[in-house]
């Protein structure tokens, strides 16, 4: 490891302009102390637009994968969002009614440079469960994983409309007392 030597400097009293600018950084646009909250939120969803999305984590130190459910021709289809991991870090499996997608990704990243290094690591693991409907034929459900994307079909049976139209009707107005 390279050796750093630390230089200890006496300790340098600010004063009240000085203080000012400090707390009056373009992050917050206004001073610390009286700035407006929403603001201060606004910021940050300006800096989520200018990086990306943060990862949704729990507290357990697991993600949650975007997913999406929906039927198309008489399936239940299934995506799930699972960037950087590969075929063999992902497990389906149907339980009873519930389908179940669960893994873990590990990422490691390492960068080596002349008086530069940087690592990274990210652990964590997922689980979502989807509820089949009734009548879900599991013996040919089916499952691809694509560049980080994984698709699950489970054939169902056909729903039968039970949509009801309700008139509506106006109320009686109330005279004037």
């Amino acid at each position: 490891m390279a050796e750093v030597n630390v230089v200890k400097q006496p300790k340098q009293e600010r004063t009240a302009a000085e203080m000012e600018r400090w707390f009056a950084t373009p992050l917050f646009r206004d001073t610390f102390f009286g700035m407006n909250p929403f603001a201060f939120l606004r910021n940050f969803t300006e800096m989520e637009k200018a990086f990306g999305p943060l990862p949704k984590t729990t507290a357990n130190g697991g993600w949650i994968p975007a997913i999406e459910v929906k039927e198309k021709d008489g399936k239940l289809c299934v995506t799930a969002e699972l960037p950087g991991l590969k075929k063999e870090e992902v497990k389906v499996h149907i339980d009873e009614n519930t389908l179940v997608l669960e893994g873990e990704r590990k990422q490691e990243k390492e960068e080596k440079r002349e008086g530069y290094y940087h690592s990274e690591r990210s652990y964590g693991q997922f689980y979502r469960s989807i509820l089949l409907p009734a009548g879900a034929k599991i013996d040919q459900a089916a499952a691809q994983f694509n560049n980080g994307v994984l698709e699950v079909t489970v054939p169902i049976p056909e729903a039968k409309a039970t949509r009801q139209d309700i008139p509506v009707q106006e109320g009686a107005k109330k005279a004037a007392a």
